[in-house]
């Protein structure tokens, strides 16, 4: 079962999306299989200390994009397949180099600079 304790809530997002995020990222980097079961919604409120209606709409969310099943009162499940993963991986990715690009035009650092740099330590990282 998917653990969120390594969910560090920020000022800046919707509760709801910032756990939907993270569902999405612990599913790209392998932590959860499709079928494995989550959290009620009243566990992840708790370990949270959010109001269950967060996490309900964060389940709605995740429900909507495709990648949690709620299969009656047996509780919700991950669900994954081809198409899903590839869509989560897309957006992650997107959304990875919009911050990075933003940090770097608010820094005043130049494409060229930047697209240097990525491809000197792109093998060393």
């Amino acid at each position: 079962m998917l653990d969120f304790s390594g969910l560090t809530l920020n000022n800046r997002d919707p509760v709801y999306v910032q756990i939907a995020s993270y569902v999405k990222r612990k599913i790209l980097a392998g932590h959860v299989e499709s079928g494995d079961p989550l959290p009620s919604r009243r566990e992840i409120a708790a370990k949270l200390n959010i109001n269950p209606n967060t996490a309900q709409k964060a389940f709605k969310l995740m429900e909507e994009q495709g990648y949690v099943a709620t299969l009656g009162n047996t509780g919700s499940i991950i669900y994954i397949d081809d198409t899903i993963l590839a869509n989560i991986e897309s957006e992650l990715t997107e959304t990875l180099v919009i911050e990075f690009i933003r940090t770097a035009k608010d820094s005043n650092l130049s494409f060229k600079k930047v697209f240097d740099l990525i491809s000197e330590m792109w093998d060393e990282v």
